[in-house]
């Protein structure tokens, strides 16, 4: 896929979240130069599509100038490690150890490692060009070939050494892979080329930023040298980095104790194996010197680390919700999310969303390959947002992404433009909606809360995570999105609380508390994906790297981590099909009295959302089950179910031990179907889960009357008036 085209205008906001009197800062890149207008939107609705409700915005008013200097700037790719040392120009010779698994042949540059000055324009680099070692002279880019080749896929021991004469090579392959010592000797690169190089970078050459990345991986490697007029075997060790350490910093000290720290930029890979990962242990945190080394990529991204264009604070009672800030440069236009959360020691509204920022995060950039054709016609003819992953990929990819050279992608940075977490942004050409998912697809909801006239607050996953239960209790009921998939233990564990302790939970989505992140509070812009075992996954974490770098906990499915999704709301991930809608049909059990004031409206033997935005029906795409034996709670009943789903439906891994042998108890709505429960438990507990993704893309129909929307009002009403 060639990746060419750069927004005119673009941004992010740092933090995405604030409460009247914190701050957000708006970092934008503006092509040319160009000052930008700014306005900020209440979002109200996110979809462009002409059948729909229509887009809905209001202004906002948070004191913004009329205009601002704004200018361009890039987002560097790739990640490195990097830290100044010695000036090797006082060394008679220099000698390079590490130990090296190239992972991408490319006709392209890649840098295993350079001795250079600060900036890059002085000392030399050591590169692989189709696996084959070649020297280069920074100050000519002169480039030698070396004539050593290093096996893709498999460990290699490097030894290199600069004296007056020249530089001497040997590569020594894994002994039990056959693989012998190859040695050279070249006299065009020699120790006095290396006078000025005063720092070393360790997967690239630094210019500032990282150049000619290493896709592969680097075990701790070491410098040493002899002085002028001592014994050529007179060593001296000047630095020995050990990447076996905590995996969970964002540096690399010196073992020999001369504190010669790395700084690790763009967050690399860690908690891999190393050559001497032997199997028999699988946690980093028990075996560090089996862990010992570190992965790099082309196209690593943690932080774009640009300069604040625009700096708000958000103004005392500005209102809690979801809002925009809307950018203009004359050549491109963008508009921002961000939230205002509710400030501490005022009065809370009953309800509160919960957006689900850490899926948004988890799927941020997926370039799905889908968007040309009919897709890219869409979004012009409903002018849509225009710029999709697919076409621009400089602000790096998803963790439903792959590396250049294969690997999945494991770590997610909202410090970067997020393409996917637009309003109006299209995922799918969807024949009988508008194909929206995640942040635009969620406006469905809080559009029907405003039409409805239903006041809410806001917050965001990370919120909950930072404050825990203390986040929900103020609150008598909490509405989740369309999709919150990726959680950490303390949001999974909170909202068991919540609800235990008499909290309503109203989940309105699909495939929901699914796979387990990972997080570190130091980094709290960087989320971690492991995709250990099993689920249904595009990539697979190697065996032996299911423990996250970030906390050092074990990743994979929230299932077999002892939080099924069922413990949490009821219902859990049970099969996937297109993007497509079906319908509910009431269960037996739903015309018990006690639950009669759900369907209040409806006709008893109707069905239930056949109609909606979102692939047509209100039951789709992804679809989610009670299970007793997996958590759902004694007090729930299944009050609906679908049916009708096409052919490409097809049921989770997770759920099988064999094709057609399920594992579990048999379940009386099973099969293809979604699960709709309600119930409430003996601590006055509330809980309605709809278990399916597309089912918010229909409150909308028939101006809001129909019985999706009066099903999702009929509780709501209820659970308020239970308090």
């Amino acid at each position: 896929m060639t990746v060419q085209k750069i927004p005119g205008l673009i941004g992010y906001v740092a933090p995405l979240s604030a409460a009247p009197g914190g701050v957000l800062e708006f970092k934008l890149s503006s092509q040319g130069d160009r000052p930008v207008t700014a306005r900020a939107l209440r979002l109200i609705c996110c979809d462009p599509n002409p059948d729909g409700p229509g887009i809905k915005a209001e202004a906002a008013d948070f004191g913004l100038a009329e205009r601002y200097p704004a200018f361009e700037q890039q987002a560097h790719v790739g990640s490195c490690a990097f830290g100044s040392i010695p000036e090797l120009g006082a060394f008679a010779t220099v000698k390079v150890d590490l130990t090296v698994m190239p992972t991408l042949r490319s006709d392209t540059v890649q840098t295993l490692f350079s001795l250079q000055n600060a900036d890059g324009t002085v000392g030399v680099s050591v590169v692989i060009r189709d696996a084959v070692l070649c020297l280069r002279k920074l100050d000519a880019d002169l480039v030698v070939d070396l004539g050593v080749g290093l096996s893709v896929g498999r460990w290699s021991r490097l030894e290199m050494s600069f004296d007056s004469a020249g530089v001497s090579v040997a590569v020594s392959g894994d002994p039990k892979d056959g693989a012998d010592r190859r040695n050279a000797r070249f006299s065009h690169v020699t120790s006095r080329m290396l006078t000025g190089a005063d720092h070393i970078c360790l997967a690239a050459r630094w210019r500032g930023y990282p150049e000619h990345v290493f896709n592969g991986s680097l075990e701790n490697p070491s410098l040493s040298a002899t002085r002028w007029g001592t014994s050529v075997s007179a060593w001296q060790a000047i630095a020995s980095w050990n990447f076996g350490g905590d995996a969970r910093e964002t540096w690399v000290d010196d073992e020999e104790g001369k504190g010669i720290r790395l700084s690790l930029i763009n967050m690399p890979t860690r908690a891999v194996r190393s050559s001497a990962w032997s199997g028999g242990i699988q946690d980093w945190k028990q075996a560090p010197h089996e862990y010992a080394a570190i992965r790099f990529h082309g196209d690593d991204l943690s932080d774009c680390g640009w300069e604040t264009t625009i700096r708000i604070e958000v103004p005392a009672g500005m209102r809690s919700g979801v809002y925009g800030l809307e950018i203009d440069n004359g050549v491109g236009k963008d508009t921002i999310p961000f939230y205002v959360t509710p400030a501490e020691g005022t009065v809370r509204q009953r309800i509160v969303f919960l957006a689900p920022t850490f899926t948004y995060m988890a799927y941020a950039n997926f370039a799905r390959g889908n968007f040309a054709g009919e897709l890219a016609g869409r979004v012009a003819a409903w002018k849509a947002y225009p710029h999709n992953p697919d076409e621009v990929g400089a602000y790096g990819y998803s963790t439903y992404s792959r590396h250049p050279d294969g690997s999945g992608v494991t770590l997610s940075s909202r410090l970067r433009p997020i393409l996917t977490m637009r309003p109006q942004y299209l995922t799918y050409f969807d024949p009988k909606g508008s194909g929206m998912r995640h942040f635009p697809a969620d406006s469905h909801l809080t559009d029907w809360l405003e039409e409805k006239g239903f006041a809410f607050d806001v917050l965001t996953d990370e919120d909950l995570d930072r404050e825990g239960l203390t986040a929900l209790s103020p609150y008598d009921v909490v509405l989740t999105g369309t999709h919150p998939e990726y959680h950490t233990r303390r949001t999974m564990e909170a909202l068991i609380a919540y609800r235990e302790a008499g909290g309503n939970l109203m989940y309105l989505g699909g495939n929901g508390f699914y796979w387990k992140i990972g997080r570190n509070h130091d980094l709290p812009h960087l989320i971690e994906v492991r995709r250990a075992e099993g689920g249904m996954r595009v990539w697979a974490s190697q065996p032996g790297e299911y423990y996250n770098q970030l906390d050092g906990e074990y990743g994979g499915l929230w299932r077999r981590n002892g939080i099924p999704p069922q413990k949490v709301a009821g219902v859990g991930f049970t099969a996937e099909g297109a993007f497509e809608g079906s319908y509910y049909r009431r269960t037996a059990g739903s015309y018990r009295d006690d639950l009669a004031f759900l369907f209040e409206g409806m006709e008893p033997g109707e069905r239930i959302g056949d109609f909606g935005l979102s692939g047509g029906g209100a039951a789709g795409f992804e679809i989610d089950q009670a299970a007793a034996d997996l958590g759902t709670p004694d007090f729930a009943t299944v009050i609906a179910a679908s049916e009708g789903h096409g052919p490409s439906f097809h049921t989770t891994f997770e759920e099988l031990l064999l094709p057609g042998v399920f594992d579990g108890t048999p379940r009386e709505h099973g099969g293809i179907s979604a699960n709709i429960v309600y119930g409430k438990s003996e601590t006055g507990g509330g809980l309605f889960a709809v278990g399916s993704i597309t089912f918010c893309g229909s409150l909308s129909h028939n101006k809001y009357d129909n019985n999706v929307s009066r099903l999702l009002e009929n509780c709501l009403r209820r659970f308020l008036a239970d308090g």
